[in-house]
């Protein structure tokens, strides 16, 4: 421990519920080696349930054996990128696990990203292989030549469906046809590689080599502490150690038995870590959702009710209200885990009253796998804090002026994060992994926060402008960049304003001489640049931006603006 570090002596412990370990374990195996050992162990128990139709652990692993195979006959091996462009579905998990078995590196993509902002990330990170969605297969194909993707497997999502549900999609009626053109289409290319014919092969063999734990496992984009979507490199130990920090959180699980529901999108970092490795970790049965919807997950719940749901502040407002409305049953859930945003009181009071059982807030960045704090899954958590550090985790809290410098007890400064779970740098950036990466192995967070004596994280700002939305980050500058490509923009600064739940992104904007705002055609226009949760909601008018004297837009002068303006 740091001995000038005030919180060396974690004060939070105390805190802990009965049962969690102080420390985990030294990480001794890959993530491959977990989900082996969990298919030995749980081979007949359900891995996987999609619309219905099952997967065990036994037939998970065959599945990943083949598509492992698969992949290095196309020429995969040690240290490839391969990009996986995919909603939730049984296929993504195999296709995660497969790559990983090869020793290859996993790169993570939003399916509903538009066709630049696919581009921005495989020109940075030079993936030659990709196994995508049908759907998003064309958009990849168009790439220029010169960014080497050589082999793309097509994979359809419908492929893993209950028959009844594929013949029932096939049906001539529109409502058929639009379920099934939500799901599927057909790719363009002439000779396209189905992820059927990727998995029709023999078995890896068990000689091949191994990963370590050392190996990189996962790059995650993330906006990070500055607007520039940026590769997070995560190793097979930073993910491992974070799987098994996840369940010595909660003690009361029961290995073998839980039923985790993936409403969380497994590219994304919360979602990948409690689905794609936690669960798996404990032999859970894994409910996949292609997208967030509520008569979905009440359709599911009828046949296997969840037991532990990690989610969004939204997403437990909506199912609490469901429940209140008989339309769906939420008392099976004892354990409910919030993140990628503030958890309001008043939701934790609505999910418990409709549940039974507890929803506690986490915190965590890419950075950290992604989950570092927690509140204890007792009675002595604390609503309307983030809770206190995970076992093998440490904080400071600096001054964010000059990280060397600690702030006391309760005084407002920047909360620096070290632990088994902090990733390794930013992909090709070392001047911004030195930026992120302190000596001593802390990453700074950017985010301001008071710690009570007892250790208690409260978020009460952010250094970063990042805004988060949905559980997404929002980078303002490329908003800007799409709205500065209109011919009616002189100039714009995107900032968050609060809504219920989180915030939301809305615009500034300087029209051109003449121009009137039309809201809606201007909205149009972004989604051809951005995805959807990246438009704003709202535009604002102005004569000018506050500037600096070096021409800086002043951001948070333009939030409390638009505030006052409503």
């Amino acid at each position: 421990m740091d001995s000038e570090n005030p919180y060396a002596s974690r004060p939070w412990l105390s805190a802990y519920a009965p049962g969690v370990p102080h420390d985990i374990d030294e990480v001794t195996e890959s993530l491959s080696d977990m989900i082996e050992a969990g298919i030995a162990r749980y081979g007949k128990a359900t891995a996987l349930e999609f619309f219905g139709a099952t997967t065990t652990y036994r037939e998970l692993g065959e599945q990943i054996a083949r598509a492992a195979e698969g992949l290095r006959r196309l020429g995969v091996s040690h240290g490839d990128r391969v990009a996986i462009v995919l909603p939730n579905c049984p296929q993504h998990v195999v296709a995660f696990y497969a790559v990983l078995r090869l020793g290859a590196i996993v790169v993570e993509h939003n399916p509903l990203y538009t066709a630049r902002e696919l581009r921005h990330q495989f020109e940075d990170h030079g993936a030659r292989f990709a196994i995508a969605w049908d759907k998003v297969y064309d958009t990849i194909d168009a790439f220029p030549s010169d960014m080497r993707v050589e082999r793309i497997v097509s994979v359809d999502i419908t492929e893993a469906m209950p028959w009844t549900t594929r013949v029932a999609l096939r049906l001539p009626i529109a409502k058929a046809r639009a379920a099934r053109a939500q799901l599927t289409t057909t790719p363009q290319a002439k000779k396209v590689l189905a992820w059927s014919e990727l998995v029709d092969s023999k078995r890896l063999s068990a000689r091949h080599p191994r990963p370590a734990v050392t190996d990189i496992a996962l790059l995650q984009y993330t906006s990070g502490t500055t607007g520039t979507p940026k590769g997070a490199i995560l190793t097979h130990r930073n993910l491992r150690a974070n799987a098994m920090q996840g369940r010595a959180w909660v003690p009361g699980l029961k290995e073998g038995e839980e039923t985790f529901y993936g409403v969380l999108p497994l590219f994304h970092a919360y979602g990948l870590t409690l689905c794609l490795t936690f669960a798996m970790s404990i032999g859970a049965r894994l409910v996949l959702f292609p997208k967030y919807d509520a008569k979905l997950v009440a359709d599911a719940a009828k046949k296997s009710r969840p037991t532990f749901l990690p989610a969004v502040p939204p997403i437990y407002d909506q199912l609490a209200r469901s429940a209140a409305h008989g339309d769906i049953d939420v008392t099976s859930v004892r354990f409910a885990i919030s993140g990628a945003m503030s958890l309001p009181v008043d939701t934790v009071a609505r999910w418990e009253e409709a549940s039974g059982g507890l929803l506690v807030e986490g915190y965590g960045m890419t950075e950290t796998s992604p989950v570092a704090l927690g509140n204890p899954i007792g009675p002595s958590r604390r609503p309307g804090t983030v809770g206190v550090p995970f076992p093998s985790t440490e904080i400071r809290v600096v001054d964010p002026e000059n990280p060397t410098v600690n702030v006391p007890f309760e005084e407002r400064g920047e909360l620096l994060i070290r632990g088994p779970q902090v990733f390794q740098g930013y992909w090709h950036r070392p001047a911004e992994s030195a930026e992120a990466l302190l000596a001593g192995g802390w990453v700074r967070t950017g985010d301001i926060v008071t710690v009570a004596p007892d250790g208690f994280v409260t978020v009460v700002d952010r250094i970063k402008e990042i805004i988060i939305t949905g559980g997404f980050n929002v980078a303002p500058t490329e908003v800007e960049a799409a709205l500065h490509a209109h011919p009616d923009i002189v100039d714009a600064a995107v900032v968050a304003l609060p809504r219920a739940g989180g915030e939301e992104v809305v615009a500034a904007v300087v029209m051109r001489e003449g121009a009137e705002l039309d809201a809606e055609a201007l909205r149009d226009f972004c989604k051809q640049h951005l995805a959807a949760y990246k438009v704003p909601r709202k535009f604002f008018v102005v004569e000018e931006l506050p500037r600096s004297l070096i021409g800086k837009v002043l951001r948070r002068q333009v939030r409390e603006q638009l505030q006052r303006e409503g």
